[in-house]
């Protein structure tokens, strides 16, 4: 990776697992600072990275040639408009959801380079799946050291349109909770007919590893075809999937995805 001198504004899970997926891979920890109002989370990051740390934000903005905003939607206006130094030679780029691009221009005052990602949580196994979006300005260049910023905690995918940002949130940045529901419901119900609930999700959690890694491995296949080889007519899991089916589960998985987009618009409203 191009090395460029990278402040992290926010020093919560998301920073932790970029920052621990960039030392990992080499890159330069004293080319990276992060920033956060308490020195708590900053302490250990300093310990187990060997980060630059501070709690002025100001201090590491000024600092760096890439800003990363890791702080919560609620809170970005106010971060971004305490800021109160030249950043026009920056290229910002905001972890956030539902803020779109224009937002962040009025916030802080003026039009940056800037790209939206969309991570989730399992960047923090190394295992993330982040969206990419770039404003006109941001070069090829800049769009390069962020891909292989993002790719220190997993893959990537950069999208056309602005507006697609929040199908990522809808299809990986939110999913992961998606699967964890079905997960506990898998247990609960298992619980009920007589496992622990340690065999239930010991059992349940492998199967839902092998069946990613299944996806993973036979990308030449269509899901509904990796479905359908597990799916002997008249067996248990044809069973399962008919129940699904008569119960409405593609439309409950469809409304549920569309409702996640539809947030994520209302958020950008709001804020």
């Amino acid at each position: 990776m191009q090395q460029q001198k990278i402040a992290f504004i926010g020093a919560g899970n998301m920073t932790r697992s970029i920052i621990s997926g960039l030392v990992a891979k080499h890159y330069p920890s004293d080319l990276i600072i992060a920033a956060n109002p308490t020195t708590t989370k900053l302490d250990s990051l300093e310990q187990q990275c060997g980060v630059n740390t501070t709690i002025n934000n100001n201090e590491a903005i000024d600092w760096a040639d890439i800003v990363v905003l890791a702080v919560k939607p609620q809170l970005m206006a106010s971060v971004c408009q305490a800021i109160t130094i030249d950043v026009s030679n920056k290229l910002f780029v905001s972890l956030a959801a539902g803020i779109n691009i224009e937002s962040y221009f009025g916030y802080l005052g003026q039009k940056v380079p800037l790209i939206r990602v969309m991570p989730n949580t399992p960047s923090l196994l190394g295992l993330g799946m982040s969206g990419l979006y770039a404003s006109d300005d941001v070069s090829d260049i800049d769009k390069a050291v962020i891909t292989q910023l993002m790719a220190s905690v997993g893959q990537t995918l950069w999208v056309e349109k602005e507006s697609h940002i929040d199908l990522v949130t809808a299809c990986s940045g939110s999913s992961p909770a998606y699967f964890f529901l079905m997960m506990e419901y898998m247990q609960q119900s298992a619980v009920n007919m007589g496992l622990t609930g340690e065999e239930a999700r010991l059992l349940i959690q492998q199967a839902a590893l092998g069946a990613a890694e299944m996806v993973r491995h036979n990308d030449h296949l269509e899901l509904s075809e990796l479905r359908k080889q597990v799916t002997s007519k008249g067996g248990t899991t044809h069973a399962a999937i008919e129940t699904f089916k008569e119960q409405g589960f593609d439309n409950m998985v469809d409304n549920a995805m569309k409702n996640a987009v539809k947030r994520a618009d209302e958020m950008a409203k709001e804020f």
